[in-house]
Parts: C-alpha cells; sequence; structure tokens
C-alpha cells in the first residue's frame, strides 16, 4: 500500500519531539508533582477504584466511573509531564543574537498603541501572574525571531491582520 503524499510529506513533522524551554526552578516543580501523581495519587485512586469495584455492579456504579475518570486524568497528565520533562531545554533560555526574539524571553510589544509584557514560551516555566504565549500560538510564532525595534504581522482569530511593534527582548530569569 502506497503512502498518500500528503500524509509522507506531514510525517518527519509529526515524529518531531517538541522541545520546551524551563527554569530549573520549573523544571523541579515539574519533577515534584510527577513525583506525587506516580507515587501517592496513583496508589489513591487504585485504592478508590478497587473499593468501588467491591461494592458490585460496575454498570450503575458511580464512584466506579467516577474513580476510573479521575484515573484517566492522572494518567494523561502523567505522560504529558513526563514528555515535556523528556524533551526540555532546562536552565537558562537558548542563546540568541542580541535583541531578536527567543524562547525563554521576556518580551515587550506595542499592539495599537497598548503596551503588553508576556513570556515567550510554555506556561509551565512562569510560577507568577505572568502572561506566557506559546511560540505556536499566533502572536508568538510572529515574533520569535523578530529583532527588537522591528514591526511585525500577525493574524488574530478573526482574521484581522495586527501590527505589532517589538520594543523589548530579554531572557526571563
Amino acid at each position: 500500500m502506497q503512502e498518500s503524499p500528503v500524509a509522507s510529506n506531514l510525517s518527519p513533522l509529526m515524529n518531531q519531539p517538541t522541545q520546551t524551554w524551563l527554569t530549573q526552578e520549573a523544571a523541579d516543580r515539574l519533577k515534584a508533582e510527577l513525583a506525587e501523581l506516580e507515587g501517592p495519587l496513583r496508589a489513591e485512586i487504585i485504592k478508590k477504584i478497587e473499593t468501588a469495584r467491591a461494592e458490585g455492579d460496575l454498570k450503575e456504579n458511580g464512584g466506579y466511573h467516577a474513580a476510573r475518570e479521575e484515573q484517566g486524568k492522572i494518567e494523561g497528565r502523567i505522560r504529558q509531564l513526563k514528555h515535556m520533562l523528556e524533551h526540555a531545554h532546562i536552565g537558562t533560555p537558548p542563546a540568541s543574537e542580541s535583541g531578536v526574539v527567543g524562547l525563554g524571553m521576556l518580551i515587550t510589544v506595542d499592539i495599537a498603541g497598548d503596551e503588553l509584557k508576556f513570556l515567550l514560551g510554555s506556561r509551565e516555566i512562569a510560577s507568577g501572574d505572568i502572561d506566557v504565549y506559546s511560540e505556536k500560538s499566533p502572536l508568538g510564532s510572529a515574533v520569535l525571531g523578530a529583532k527588537v525595534g522591528e514591526t511585525v504581522n500577525y493574524t488574530a482569530p478573526n482574521g484581522k491582520q495586527i501590527a505589532v511593534a517589538i520594543l523589548e527582548a530579554q531572557p526571563f530569569i
């Protein structure tokens, strides 16, 4: 069976791991969460499932179904954390030329006269009340690689082109 041209073009992209930049603090926080999920929380949910299963008829056992749903959420988060930590760049933001917007940087932009400051990267990095934009978001992908002083455009969800002036880009530490 021959693979379609579209599928063969997408395959390499789909198999590429996505790298996330994390501060050491964020990586430690995620490792602690993973240990909690894999240890005490996993054991607790297994105990809930066993207790509910012992009550009898599983078809009408709300406690059993709720526990299984909770187990699914925990296992999903465990997979997400393992993947993120496995493919993370931990430490200082990746080196970039001075004034060039890159991952792990705190960016200040001007959008239609309003100043916006945000972190470019994963929301797992920030531990405070700072806005975080993924490099895959429309705004994030538009500013990634741009230089301070440049104006770039991005397409908003409503389809409009919006000009964004890069005012400042500094490593987030």
